[in-house]
């Protein structure tokens, strides 16, 4: 088995997450057969199974940022593993974002690795713990959107639409919404009585945002022509990812 690092299990990749990545990639495998049938279940598997491989690496990316900058608890709680089950709450960080991704294609991100923000080095460390997964996020849409030149239609149609996915989830994430890790980056620098009339809201703001976005189509459009502004710059294929989007929520069409 693959191993983040030398130095025991504590470190070593996580099977559910190897697992994960298997099944994306039978995924990619089954949109290769000239069957609809095959290429809707293959593209369903690519993006349900790839958004959770992005949850599981964005999540490690917030511990990997921590552990590089002072949290010495990171390791002994099994976050280097990439395993999803080890974060704060699988419910809250695996079944809601996936819940989230099929009611309305809106990948809101769930609970968050737990950081030991007092061991942080400086004010910047705990900013840099919070961008580091949404800036995974980005590069992940990013090297998908070079692959897909590359690869066959049916295929480019559905790692198109998971990079979209990706931006979505990076535009999200960086709003300066508490409980999301755009307000992360701006926590360290706010006063102590701001952060305790927050605390109370934190728990409930990124779901209420999601019915927002799920009731209020103005806020929705404008979030996802961001996104697709955001994709396009990255060299994605908005087609492509319309397509995929299609194939993707087939008992829509």
């Amino acid at each position: 088995m693959a191993s983040l690092r030398s130095g025991g299990s504590l470190t070593r990749t996580s099977p559910i997450f190897l697992g994960l990545l298997a099944a994306t990639a039978a995924g990619c495998v089954l949109t290769l057969f000239d069957s609809e049938i095959a290429i809707t279940a293959g593209v369903v598997i690519i993006i349900l199974a790839g958004w959770c491989v992005s949850l599981c690496l964005h999540e490690f990316s917030h511990a990997l940022t921590a552990h590089r900058c002072g949290d010495p608890w990171v390791k002994a709680r099994g976050y280097l593993t990439l395993d999803i089950t080890k974060y704060a709450n699988p419910g809250l960080t695996f079944v809601l974002p996936v819940l989230f991704l099929l009611i309305g294609g809106i990948p809101l991100p769930g609970g968050a690795v737990y950081i030991a923000r007092g061991t942080l080095r400086a004010r910047w460390a705990m900013s840099l713990v919070s961008l580091a997964g949404p800036l995974v996020n980005l590069v992940l849409a990013v090297l998908l959107a070079l692959l897909v030149p590359f690869v066959p239609l049916a295929l480019g149609a559905g790692l198109s639409f998971l990079a979209l996915i990706q931006v979505l989830a990076f535009v999200l994430n960086i709003l300066p919404i508490p409980g999301l890790d755009g307000w992360g980056v701006l926590d360290p620098y706010l006063s102590d009585r701001t952060r305790q009339t927050v605390a109370p809201f934190t728990p409930y703001a990124p779901l209420l945002l999601f019915v927002v976005l799920l009731l209020f189509s103005p806020a929705a459009q404008a979030l996802f022509g961001l996104a697709s502004f955001v994709y396009s710059s990255t060299g994605g294929d908005l087609s492509l990812a319309e397509a995929g989007r299609s194939i993707f929520f087939f008992w829509q069409r």
